[in-house]
């Protein structure tokens, strides 16, 4: 049977004023959150980032409601050493210095196979030497002009397409990156607005080779703190753990990353431009790995859950009611 909330609604005539209850079974509240959450969709793909996150808030730690925006238990903020965070499981070489192996092979590949089909084009058409040359200078010009106007768009759509198509291990940890960062962020309290599986995926959805794959978040407020050049101690936190959300997902699943050196670096980018020392950083650093490690420990169940719906490509509110489905209220 499901949680019963009474509300009580005076429908007595005024003389009597004695009130009645109405009574809300968990499936109703169920409904009503869905309700919600489907309007944030619309407000989201209107674009109305404003009105999206406060329609949450509104359904924030209230019954039936958000029960898990922005509650995450987090560890106290300090200085913790490498020693410690060895103790919880965590060895931050191998969860800090990712090297996406496959889809380094891939590109490997397919320069080994350029060069060989080139060879044999050669060989069959009876190429001269001058006209390989201007061959190659044609090459070379394209892949400069990716870089140049794409910022090496259509190279990166060719090999993620590619990775995504004959490496199930690649599609999987992809999936399962962006979940990270899904989750961590909407439990600390950052609305994620979309997210993109694949660079293709990204191309159709935004249209522009410039897009990668990746998760976006409501982040006006951080925006705004940024731009006044003071961001909040709070603030810093929140979006240090979700940059180091994907790294540290696949830390726990497979034992070391592979993506996610983009969000790293954008991390420390973030310090350099608010005047952190090395110091700092580490400490900074360091603090959000080990929290966010426990946080997804914590809620293993409802990460894989969120896998699944966003291998579905399924809505940011159906992704969030997913969520707040498997996290139960004694595990918040």
């Amino acid at each position: 049977m499901g949680t019963v909330v009474y509300y009580a609604s005076l429908s007595s005539p005024p003389s009597l004023r004695l009130p009645t209850l109405t009574i809300v079974s968990s499936s109703q509240l169920s409904l009503s959150r869905r309700q919600v959450l489907e309007q944030v969709d619309k407000e989201l793909a209107k674009g109305d980032e404003r009105a999206a996150l406060s329609l949450v808030k509104d359904l924030q730690g209230k019954p039936g409601g958000l029960r898990c925006f922005g509650a995450a238990r987090q560890v106290p903020q300090r200085l913790y050493t490498l020693d410690e965070l060895k103790l919880n499981g965590i060895e931050t070489v191998s969860l800090l210095s990712p090297t996406d192996t496959t889809l380094g092979s891939i590109e490997r590949n397919l320069q080994l196979a350029a060069g060989l089909g080139g060879l044999a084009a050669w060989r069959v058409s009876g190429f001269g030497p001058q006209q390989a040359l201007y061959l190659s200078l044609g090459l070379l010009f394209l892949w400069t002009l990716d870089l140049i106007s794409f910022n090496g768009g259509v190279g990166s759509l060719v090999v993620d397409t590619i990775g995504h198509t004959f490496s199930q291990k690649y599609h999987n940890r992809v999936i399962q990156h962006e979940a990270g960062h899904f989750l961590i962020a909407y439990l600390l309290g950052i609305l994620p607005k979309g997210y993109t599986i694949s660079s293709f995926d990204a191309l159709n959805k935004e249209g522009s080779l410039n897009v990668q794959a990746g998760t976006a978040f409501v982040d006006f407020e951080f925006l705004e703190e940024a731009n006044a050049g003071k961001v909040s101690a709070m603030m810093l936190n929140r979006f240090s753990c979700i940059a180091l959300a994907g790294v540290t997902t696949e830390y726990l699943l497979y034992g070391y990353s592979e993506g996610g050196l983009a969000d790293i670096n954008k991390l420390d980018a973030l310090f350099k431009s608010l005047g952190f020392t090395q110091k700092k950083a580490d400490s900074q650093v360091r603090w959000a790995v080990l929290n966010t490690a426990l946080i997804l420990r914590r809620h293993e169940e409802a990460r894989a859950k969120l896998a699944d719906a966003m291998s579905m490509g399924k809505s940011v509110g159906f992704c969030i009611d997913t969520i707040e489905e498997t996290i139960d209220e004694a595990d918040i």
